[in-house]
């Protein structure tokens, strides 16, 4: 049976498609680009995005190409990038971004006119559907993560069209794994347990205090650091996850490690509770999305069927650095800051670009992204904060040939 077999199944009749287990959403969506890609292709994605992202298709052996985004919700604008970029671009990478689905029903139709692929980062948004159709089917292929919802730390999924397709996925998926360490094991079983006793017990400010003046963080802002240098000569080894590793496992140290059966039955637990999940996170942002703070995105967008099942609430608040810096004193650190947009933090050597990064930048300096589990909460803290909420400047001459699209409305 292959490994993780059981968990991939679980997951195929959630979606209807064919699944591969894997022990993350990096390893699934690095899979996918090694299947779809040839090395050099240009991938054209979000610059609001996670710098592990970035190091994923670098390690691939791809040029990462910067899109200009919607001002509301940091995803992809298609109607925004130019046409002389999308004839140069082999790929298209979605983020789906805190849940917020991409323009996905219009990047596809672009990707079948120039015959590319389309590849969903769908690590947020397990829960988001478009047109009743969830996120993960619209793609050629599409990454999951489980540690981004019901508290996992660790697991993923690739979603794939075919069983032959999928066979071929598993053999490339156990030609990367390292081998089981009972240590290992332990530490992504116990590592939820952890978390949720210091949220019950209120330590979350004394922690992560403790954790920053011992230089216990992997990352000293919001972004990991470059070290171009080195970065650099690891370009000469790619493809190759190996040489890209120390950036990729940056919070994830087990990305690629084969999970024993102890843990793949804990995940399987966990994926019972799923749904369950999703619902309480409706009914956070429910609450988030009526607040100043809310994305156009949120309050103009939403379902007829009611609001979606957001990983995170991206509310958009002026001076949110010192902002953050507060809401540690109620007991909550905000993490998925994705701030610089990632061309400004790579550059120019390491990543293509935007043709207008604006957008991207203001969205990236302004977004707070809330827990919708903790909904009630976040708007106590941003409350007694006088915390004010901020609105994207509109642009008084668009660039030449581009428009900005309005806010994709959401599903569940």
């Amino acid at each position: 049976m292959p490994y993780g077999s059981r968990l991939a199944a679980v997951m195929t009749r959630r979606i209807g498609r064919e699944c591969v287990y894997t022990p993350s959403a990096r390893l699934a969506l690095y899979l996918a680009l090694r299947r779809w890609c040839r090395p050099g292709a240009r991938v054209l994605m979000s610059p609001v995005n996670d710098d592990v992202i970035l190091f994923v298709v670098l390690a691939a052996g791809l040029r990462p190409v910067q899109a200009p985004v919607s001002p509301w919700d940091g995803n992809i604008d298609p109607a925004a990038v130019p046409e002389s970029m999308w004839r140069n671009v082999d790929a298209v990478l979605t983020t789906n971004l805190y849940g917020i689905p991409d323009r996905v029903v219009e990047l596809r139709r672009r990707c079948d006119q120039l015959g590319i692929p389309l590849i969903e980062d769908a690590a947020h948004a397990i829960g988001t559907h478009v047109d009743g159709q969830p996120i993960g089917t619209f793609g050629t292929a599409a990454a999951f993560s489980l540690s981004k919802h019901v508290a996992a730390t660790a697991g993923g999924f690739l979603a794939v069209d075919g069983a032959r397709t999928r066979r071929e996925l598993e053999l490339l998926r156990d030609d990367l794994l390292t081998p089981r360490r009972l240590r290992a094991d332990l530490a992504t079983t116990l590592r939820p347990l952890a978390r949720s006793t210091v949220r019950t017990l209120h330590l979350v400010r004394p922690v992560w205090r403790t954790m920053r003046r011992l230089d216990l963080l992997e990352r000293d802002d919001f972004r990991m650091a470059l070290h171009a240098p080195r970065l650099a000569g690891s370009a000469r080894r790619a493809p190759s996850l190996a040489a890209y590793e120390p950036w990729v496992r940056v919070d994830l140290h087990g990305f690629r490690s084969r999970h024993g059966a102890f843990v793949r039955g804990q995940l399987e637990l966990r994926m019972a509770l799923l749904d369950g999940d999703l619902t309480r996170r409706r009914a956070g942002v429910a609450l988030l999305s009526g607040t100043a703070w809310a994305t156009r995105a949120l309050r103009e967008g939403a379902a007829p069927d009611g609001p979606p099942s957001l990983f995170r609430v991206p509310l958009l608040v002026h001076d949110r650095d010192a902002l953050l810096e507060r809401l540690v004193n109620h007991g909550m650190v905000a993490g998925y800051v994705y701030d610089p947009p990632l061309d400004d933090y790579a550059g120019a050597e390491f990543a293509e670009p935007s043709p207008d990064p604006s957008a991207a930048r203001w969205f990236a300096a302004h977004t707070l992204p809330a827990d919708p589990l903790l909904a009630r909460r976040v708007i106590n803290a941003l409350t007694r904060e006088r915390a004010a909420p901020a609105r994207p400047p509109v642009p008084t001459t668009p660039l030449p040939g581009t428009a900005t699209t309005p806010p994709t409305p959401l599903g569940q």
